[in-house]
């Protein structure tokens, strides 16, 4: 299993867009500087009032299939 560390801060206004379907992936750099694309609605937990901030290790498979997401 693989994994990449990525830094969000994703305001609230931004993801609002995830629940009224107007964003369905989420784009950006890991640390390491590789491009990462994946589902946003794997963020939905990690949502408060402010939108999604901090640090987190995303795990894929080998067929570069999600497994889990933590923060760290």
């Amino acid at each position: 299993m693989s994994h990449v560390i990525v830094q969000f801060n994703i305001s609230r206004q931004e993801y609002l867009k995830v629940y009224a379907g107007a964003a369905k992936t989420v784009t950006t750099k890991s640390l390491e500087g590789v491009k990462v694309q994946f589902p946003a609605d794997i963020l939905r937990a990690y949502v408060d009032h402010q939108g999604v901030h901090g640090r987190f290790k995303i795990s894929f498979d080998d067929k570069n299939k999600f497994v889990g997401i933590v923060r760290v």
